[in-house]
């Protein structure tokens, strides 16, 4: 059977700009969505807070979830389940540290975030952002947590 991993990520727009980092990764430097693992016990939504503020260190407030993806790795050893999240980047958080592994921050247009697909973490990527464009926001309380 397979089990994917829950991962969450923010899809951040400023002036025609995405919000993107740029990481460390076994496959070499990378960019991504500041995105990561959800923590045990975490709520899908808090777990996207919590992964934008490590890795950006500035607050993010969701307003809406762009998608639930679904891809492996090809490899073939591993899976993921992603759940993007549009939204409001708050200020950032001063003398904060961005995340282990994570270099800095980069501000593209999708143009250039098409013009460099072999540095994409993933082609997730590059898919919620088009998914963003393409004007795709469903409400929050689609998700729902127990605790």
């Amino acid at each position: 059977m397979a089990r994917p991993s829950v991962t969450v990520a923010a899809v951040v727009e400023q002036q025609g700009r995405y919000l993107l980092v740029e990481e460390e990764t076994d496959d070499g430097i990378r960019i991504n969505q500041p995105a990561g693992h959800l923590e045990p016990d975490e709520s899908i939504v808090a777990g996207a807070v919590r992964e934008a503020l490590e890795e950006t260190a500035h607050a993010f407030s969701p307003a809406g979830l762009v998608g639930i993806y679904r891809w492996s790795h090809p490899a073939g050893h591993l899976s993921y389940v992603r759940f993007a999240f549009c939204g409001e980047l708050g200020a950032r958080e001063a003398g904060r540290e961005l995340d282990r592994g994570i270099l800095r921050t980069l501000w593209l247009t999708p143009d250039e975030l098409r013009a460099c697909r072999s540095a994409h973490r993933s082609p997730l990527v590059l898919r919620c952002v088009e998914d963003h464009l393409a004007g795709r926001c469903y409400p929050l309380d689609i998700l729902v947590h127990y605790d």
